[in-house]
């Protein structure tokens, strides 16, 4: 179960910077993913880096970077979100590029949990602070087109 994130700020944690930020300065996390397709149990991964860019109107630019490695497919892969403030500083609302809503980012336990609909199939995540420099979440995601587990753990890399 997750406990109450000791950081005042998602956004500073996510910075790794204090609760007034640091201007400009990006925070970086090694990321690792394990890929589970229930359906048939095929298995793959993704390492890479990802990148929290703060942008002038508070929200932060999100950019993953790396390696896929799937039965089909080895090579780049890479998405963007945006994370936008909420009126509570330990979360993030994570939007699509394009504006679209995602889902909530926190780690405090009643709001470590959230659900996106993406027609037909429904997507939860969950969310875990595992440290002041580590976090973890999971996708579980079902439906009549998918059935998926993907689990990503996070390791800040010092600045």
């Amino acid at each position: 179960m997750n406990s109450p994130s000791p950081e005042p700020s998602l956004r500073a944690y996510l910075l790794g910077s204090s609760p007034t930020g640091q201007p400009g300065r990006p925070g970086r996390w090694r990321l690792e993913r394990d890929l589970l397709d229930r359906s048939d149990g095929t298995r793959g991964t993704f390492s890479g880096v990802v990148t929290f860019t703060p942008i002038d109107d508070g929200s932060l630019a999100l950019r993953e970077e790396g390696t896929m490695r799937w039965p089909a497919f080895t090579g780049p892969a890479s998405r963007e979100y945006v994370l936008e403030p909420v009126p509570e500083p330990d979360a993030l609302d994570v939007f699509f590029p394009d504006g679209r809503p995602f889902h909530r980012m926190s780690f405090t336990p009643d709001t470590s949990q959230d659900t996106h609909w993406c027609d037909p199939d429904t997507y939860r995540v969950s969310y875990t602070r595992l440290g002041p420099d580590a976090f973890s979440y999971s996708w579980d995601v079902t439906g009549p087109r998918k059935d998926l587990l993907l689990v990503s753990r996070l390791a800040r890399i010092a600045p």
